[in-house]
């Protein structure tokens, strides 16, 4: 499956503890990077963090952000009853010695220990934040799938176009072998002294095998067809498709390098631009 390593997704939920939202953001690269950015009371779930986005990502480079939000209505706060009952019993007892003393219910709750923060239930804070997590990964794997359908349709296109340019220099070679036994056979012809018998099968055949190109092509034309394979697979592809891409690179560099005729010398060229295009392509392919 042709999955782009760019991609941004995020999602949220809330919760008794207030809203969790988390945002990734990926680019490409060779492994799985994750750089993780949690609130300070759920750091100690990082490691399974870790384990599960690795269970549904194998390369890119993912940011990783989660932030709560904290909702007065969450009932994360709890009133210590006990100690506002004191408080207001000192209250009266002070009112009656001090009659024009006054005393809000707002300085009562700012009294130190009479609002507490609720203790939050491990367990439900790990469901959230992995809840949160998956959502956002769903969302991630069906963005980089999309772009990926993207990529596919590029590579399968300069694909095509390689196997375009194959058949033309399969097409080509009975032309430039004439053409070469053309330009051997004038040139012995001006040579002064006689030539042996059946020299010029032997410098024919010595010319055809340096410049043969037949097996070139039939690995380029395996090369097509593996690249067609691995492009159909349901697993991560990139760096099988990488490799591809130096095979390519490989097979084009000598069948310019054997090229007698301008025309398997522009084919060359022509490869080596169109495999350029799917290397840079596949450099950001999971």
């Amino acid at each position: 499956m042709i999955r782009s390593m760019t991609a941004y997704a995020s999602a949220e939920n809330t919760g008794p503890a207030g809203t969790l939202s988390c945002e990734l953001r990926t680019v490409n690269h060779r492994y799985l990077e994750l750089s993780p950015r949690l609130p300070d009371d759920l750091r100690g779930f990082e490691s399974q963090l870790r384990e599960r986005v690795a269970a549904k990502l194998s390369r890119g480079k993912l940011d990783l952000t989660v932030r709560r939000t904290s909702d007065a209505r969450s009932g994360s706060l709890q009133v210590d009853h006990a100690l506002l009952s004191r408080l207001s019993e000192l209250n009266l007892d002070m009112a009656a010695l001090f009659p024009g003393l006054q005393v809000q219910f707002t300085e009562l709750l700012r009294f130190p220990g009479v609002l507490q923060q609720a203790e939050a239930d491990p367990q439900a804070q790990q469901a959230a934040l992995f809840d949160v997590l998956d959502r956002a990964l769903d969302a991630l794997a069906a963005t980089r799938e999309r772009e990926g359908e993207k990529l596919g349709a590029i590579l399968r296109d300069r694909l095509d176009a390689i196997e375009r340019v194959v058949v033309d220099v399969r097409g080509w070679m009975p032309e430039i072998r004439a053409a070469l036994r053309s330009r051997l056979e004038a040139r012995l012809a001006d040579l002064k002294q006689p030539v042996e018998p059946g020299r010029l099968e032997q410098e024919l055949v010595l010319q055809i095998t340096r410049t043969d190109v037949d097996e070139e092509l039939d690995r380029l034309s395996t090369h097509i067809g593996e690249t067609r394979r691995v492009l159909g697979l349901k697993e991560p592809v990139g760096r099988r498709l990488d490799f591809l891409m130096q095979e390519f690179n490989r097979e084009a560099n000598t069948l310019g390098s054997k090229s007698v005729d301008a025309r398997s010398t522009n084919a060359a060229v022509e490869l080596k631009v169109l495999i350029e295009q799917m290397r840079e392509q596949v450099q950001n392919i999971e």
